[in-house]
């Protein structure tokens, strides 16, 4: 059966000062009156129930994630009690699935993506599922159709096809120049790699015993304390000491049967403050705004305002302005290392309390 997992782990912090450690990105919401990870949620219903659904999260976020998504188990919260990165993550939810169903299939998916489109985003999982099916040492990625030269995105060069909007995986590639991206996107046979997989529970650590054998023996030895009340304890001792390694470079770009699917559903990624340009509809002047705001003789601005607090710029082109009750953003739009130099900037016994 077809099991979705959702990677809750992230911290979000471009999206700084309304994400903080205590309050990550998945669970802001952006757009609607649904936050990150409810829309993950979402979109799989009702053909992923909640009693197929599994969220890997940090430990000290498992009681916000419970929050929000109340529906799905308990149990099925899986608690890192460490950052590891995404192999440790998916190796740890492929054990815990297959105590449930040896022949599960898990649809992986960030928290903190928008996919609007959910019949379009459904009937693509399908097609994954069913080249899972057939082929079941077959890993999927799914990939999109690029639509400007991204820098920022890893990209997948696909190759021959394999049936209906599906490609073997010729090779992957970090995120480029932007001569480089520019290359891609002329050529027509590169994807954004949007980091969404299919594939059954038991190839995944088949592949992580080929590729990782420590990390998958670390994730063995904690088996035998599933379902048991010392699983905590043996989490907490195993988890921190595996290997902190993505997916992508622990298995993905070392195996051979790779597939991705062309994503036929609308994606974005939101990775910071831009995003909600495209995510909240503009005024005439192209300023998008959330909350209390007012934009005069101004363009391009991005607002948002908490509370009853009132934003109002006057005669500024291109700015971020973010307003929470204990701090204030204000940063031109375009400036990708803003944010960090912000967060490095807070490291200081003085202001660390606003991370």
């Amino acid at each position: 059966m077809l099991h979705s997992v959702i990677m809750a782990g992230g911290s979000g912090t471009r999206f700084w000062p309304l994400s903080r450690k205590s309050l990550p990105k998945q669970f802001l919401t952006l757009s609607g009156e649904r936050s990150l990870i409810q829309q993950a949620f979402d979109r799989c219903q009702p053909w992923i129930p909640a009693e197929r659904t599994w969220v890997v999260t940090g430990r000290h976020l498992a009681a916000l994630t419970q929050d929000h998504l109340p529906d799905v188990p308990a149990t099925q919260i899986l608690q890192e009690p460490a950052a590891r990165n995404t192999a440790p993550c998916l190796g740890l939810a492929a054990l815990c699935l297959l105590e449930q169903d040896p022949d599960a299939i898990m649809l992986v998916m960030p928290a903190d993506h928008v996919i609007e489109d959910h019949p379009a985003f459904q009937a693509d999982i399908q097609r994954a599922q069913q080249l899972v099916q057939d082929h079941p040492d077959q890993l999927v990625l799914f990939g999109v159709p690029p639509t400007y030269p991204a820098t920022g995105f890893g990209y997948i060069e696909r190759g021959t096809p394999l049936r209906d909007g599906v490609f073997e995986v010729v090779a992957f590639r970090e995120k480029p120049d932007r001569d480089t991206a520019d290359q891609y996107l002329r050529a027509g046979t590169f994807f954004w790699n949007c980091g969404i997989f299919v594939w059954r529970a038991d190839r995944i650590l088949q592949a992580l015993e080929t590729h990782e054998p420590e990390l998958a023996q670390g994730i063995r030895s904690l088996k035998s304390s599933l379902h048991r009340p010392e699983w905590n304890d043996s989490l907490g001792k195993v988890f921190p000491t595996l290997k902190s390694i993505s997916i992508d470079y622990a298995v993905l770009e070392r195996e051979q049967k790779i597939a991705v699917v062309e994503a036929r559903f609308p994606w974005d990624d939101v990775g910071g403050w831009e995003a909600v340009a495209r995510l909240v509809p503009a005024d005439a002047h192209g300023n998008s705004i959330v909350g209390r705001g007012l934009a005069l003789d101004s363009r391009n601005c991005v607002i948002r305002s908490s509370s009853e607090h009132v934003i109002a710029v006057l005669g500024i082109d291109d700015c971020i302005v973010v307003h929470t009750p204990d701090a204030t953003l204000v940063t031109r739009r375009g400036d990708d290392e803003a944010i960090r130099k912000v967060i490095q900037g807070l490291q200081t016994p003085e202001l660390e309390h606003h991370l």
